[in-house]
């Protein structure tokens, strides 16, 4: 880095001109401070993971500001080694988070029950009388199919409820004291009204109608956050939350936030995939495609989310439980053969090495399988996982086979909710892919073509993934032209020099990855048998 580069970027620290974009992921906690370029010059992480405590997937309270805390701190400290100065103020500030969920607290603030995330697939029930009364689907993740089985469980806590909320919402609620919402984020929790920018009258009043007898003491809408639109002022930093976000007290009070999103939101604004035709796919601990629409869908599917853009905007969702978890805990056998054998390996390394290999693998990689389910997966109509390889005693089995089935499989389910859209006619005119199995150039983004039968693009920044995403976010509040739209601003601004680099459809990929479809869809029922038998 020249000197003049590192002294504007010194500069824009020490006046407040950067923006700062914190992203709550599943395994991870990202913290990205951006300068007036949109340029990440400081980063910071946190790992984490998620407990399984009486049948639900949940984080405690405890690990969710552990982890806020160690993110900023570790991202504060990075200011501190590059540039020489302790960071006191930010121009502005961006929450996001796992979208759906359930944290419902009582009128002093207190969480009625653990939180409930994503990952947890309990709420059938509640989900196909509410996709029946609504004629919209409800997926099992969203907090109000959450809430409605909480009742049908009759659960006590629920008459107690006075805020329900994703964990973006709680965690900007707890740092501004404001009770809002991105409107991407809302949409996980309530079907949104698309030309209102709000929750869906008509199915509040339905739902409102539904649990009448049950004589709660608070309607929806007075429970669930306000809804705001990308650009909206969400209020700002008090004096307790700059202390609970950095507890050494450097950072002072009083900066804006943007309204808290989601992690699909994030994802969309972090490739530019906020325009209709426009897609992203977001891959981590689960992997999901945003595909921007002109207008809704014409029928109810139930493997599709209709979501919104974080300037509201509908989206069809395609979202996944399952992508990278089991790619995780094999390259972790690696490195454990590898301290085993006396080799100091770093386990990024080991992913390069690996994913690389896979690229010498058969197209259809030689009839070895891989079912990556370590949570249920709603696409494929299981409610509980098992990981599992499957092979034939004359498949190929070698590493590159190996490996290449594993990273195939992040995307095997994510390919059979699509095929549901492309049903519909719904055109693609780009997609772009984010996320750490990006980072590997040229190699799972080769895949997602195939599977996709769509060119691919990453960008520099996909390792970024939506920390930078909400960092854009909290930047366009703040510096926005007056009635400039986010697209605009993305396109006209962010990405006017940076479109990534594109990978098209490779046929024979393709027809591999077909082949592969074949077997996994044939396969399935071993893995519906296996979530039986091995309890």
């Amino acid at each position: 880095m020249s000197n003049d580069i590192l002294n504007k970027r010194k500069e824009s620290i020490i006046n407040g001109k950067t923006s700062l974009g914190i992203e709550l992921g599943s395994t991870r906690i990202k913290a990205v401070l951006i300068d007036e370029n949109y340029e990440p010059i400081a980063s910071g992480e946190y790992a984490w993971e998620n407990d399984y405590i009486d049948n639900y997937w949940t984080y405690s309270l405890d690990d969710i500001w552990a982890g806020l805390q160690g993110s900023y701190k570790d991202m504060k400290n990075d200011v501190k080694e590059k540039y020489g100065v302790t960071l006191t103020t930010i121009g502005s500030i961006g929450f996001s988070a796992m979208m759906h969920g359930y944290m419902a607290f009582n009128k002093d603030g207190e969480l009625l029950v653990p939180f409930r995330t994503w990952r947890n697939t309990t709420t059938g029930e509640a989900s196909k009388e509410l996709m029946d009364l609504f004629n919209y689907n409800i997926p099992l993740r969203w907090s109000i199919a959450h809430l409605y089985q909480a009742i049908l469980n009759k659960e006590e806590h629920v008459s107690d409820i006075d805020y329900i909320a994703t964990l973006a919402a709680y965690v900007h609620w707890k740092l501004t004291g404001k009770k809002v919402l991105g409107i991407g984020d809302a949409s996980g929790m309530f079907p949104i009204d698309y030309g209102k920018n709000d929750y869906n009258q008509r199915m509040v009043k339905q739902f409102d109608d539904l649990i009448a007898d049950y004589n709660f003491p608070w309607k929806l809408t007075e429970i669930l956050p306000k809804v705001l639109v990308a650009g909206e002022d969400a209020g700002s930093l008090t004096e307790e939350g700059a202390k609970l976000l950095d507890p050494e007290g450097d950072l002072v009070a009083g900066v804006p936030l943007c309204p808290p999103e989601g992690d699909a939101g994030t994802g969309m604004v972090a490739t530019n995939s906020v325009a209709p035709k426009t897609a992203n796919v977001s891959a981590g601990t689960s992997i999901f495609a945003m595909i921007v629409l002109e207008e809704d869908l014409a029928n109810v599917h139930e493997e599709i989310d209709m979501v919104t853009t974080p300037s509201g905007e509908p989206v069809a969702m395609v979202h996944v439980n399952n992508c990278t978890s089991d790619i995780n805990a094999w390259v972790s056998l690696f490195a454990e053969f590898a301290d085993l054998m006396g080799m100091e390996v770093d386990k990024g390394a080991i992913f390069t090495k690996l994913f690389n290999k896979s690229l010498e693998g058969d197209k259809d990689c030689g009839d070895l399988m891989s079912y990556n389910y370590f949570s249920g997966e709603p696409i494929t109509k299981l409610d509980e996982g098992r990981p599992l390889f499957v092979r034939k005693p004359d498949s190929k089995f070698n590493l590159a086979n190996f490996m290449r089935a594993n990273i195939y499989s992040a995307f095997a389910a994510l390919n059979i909710g699509l095929d549901i859209l492309y049903k519909e006619n719904v055109e693609i005119n780009s997609v772009l892919g984010h996320g750490g199995i990006f980072k590997t150039k040229g190699v799972a983004q080769s895949y997602l073509a195939a599977a996709m039968k769509t060119p691919v693009s990453v960008m520099e920044t996909a390792g970024e993934g939506g920390a930078w995403g909400i960092a854009l976010l909290a930047n366009y509040m703040l510096n926005k032209q007056e009635d400039e739209s986010l697209a605009d601003y993305l396109k006209n601004h962010v990405f006017a020099e940076n479109s990534g680099t594109e990978i098209k459809p490779n046929e024979e990929d393709v027809a591999g990855f077909e082949r592969f479809m074949d077997l996994y869809k044939a396969g399935l029922s071993v893995e519906e048998e296996a979530v039986k038998v091995i309890r």
